[in-house]
């Protein structure tokens, strides 16, 4: 479900009190595009410093998103930014992160950003789930496989990030390294899902090949020891799951990604038989 990015000047008169009691003076508004999922983004610089503020109103059905990135944000450690606040007032739900200077990554062939996005996962592969509600990959995936009793390759204690649109890894040069921002999707599952939800990802912006994708996948130990039917299994309901939303969310998006899992799928059908 998408929403609607509301400007700063139209709901200022609610949203200000409630950032200003947290962050003292607001000096300059910067609006941040791109995301689907919030009413609001912006960075706000203060007298304390820029903060990058997100939101949504509290009647929204997908409120409980920022509760669940707020609770996940205190065990990330290093790999996201820092939250400093999360208010639930005049109406809003919102969430105050230090805000990191940086670029959105680039999943072209021969970028650097994506070597870089694959230390951040090895890393984020020996975190696990934190005490929080969390979905679970047994269930997210259980509508998709034909055999029910894969889901146990599926499940396990590692926390995964799961969402890995390029406008949710931050790439930081000063420090070389990548962070991933918008923990919404947060799941608790085997260390092998994100990097195999990334391969979606670097197929669908067509940068990469099912082949090159998975090479690079080989980069991280947690896709080496994945089981080979477990992966077949979780490419092909990941080429069902896209194929749903693309039908019901028409639009280039979604296409894409319905494209680039479904061509991963057949790919490993192909060197299954």
């Amino acid at each position: 479900m998408s929403t609607t990015r509301l400007k700063w000047g139209d709901i200022a008169a609610d949203v200000r009190p409630v950032v200003e009691d947290r962050t003292g003076p607001i000096r300059a508004v910067h609006p941040v595009d791109g995301g689907f999922n919030s009413h609001l983004a912006v960075r706000l610089d203060t007298d304390r410093g820029s903060v990058f503020v997100k939101g949504l109103r509290s009647d929204h059905p997908q409120a409980w998103t920022q509760q669940r990135e707020a609770a996940v944000s205190r065990y990330t450690a290093e790999l996201g930014p820092r939250l400093l606040w999360h208010a639930q007032e005049a109406g809003w739900d919102l969430l105050g992160f230090d805000f990191v200077e940086g670029h959105h990554a680039d999943y072209a062939a021969n970028s650097p950003d994506i070597n870089l996005l694959a230390d951040t996962l090895t890393q984020l592969a020996t975190i696990k789930a934190p005490p929080v509600i969390l979905k679970k990959a047994e269930e997210r995936w259980a509508g998709y496989v034909d055999d029910t009793s894969i889901l146990r390759e599926f499940s396990g204690n590692t926390l995964c990030h799961t969402d890995f649109n390029p406008e949710n890894v931050l790439i930081i040069p000063r420090q070389n390294r990548a962070i991933l921002v918008d923990w919404a999707w947060s799941t608790a599952g085997a260390a092998w899902i994100d990097p195999a939800l990334c391969i979606v990802w670097l197929i669908a912006t067509g940068h990469r090949s099912p082949e090159a994708a998975e090479s690079w996948a080989r980069r991280m130990p947690a896709w080496n020891s994945a089981p080979v039917t477990a992966v077949d299994a979780f490419a092909a309901a990941n080429g069902r799951l896209w194929a749903s939303i693309a039908a019901d969310n028409p639009g280039s998006w979604s296409e894409a990604l319905r494209n680039g899992a479904l061509m991963w799928s057949a790919y490993r059908r192909t060197a299954a038989g």
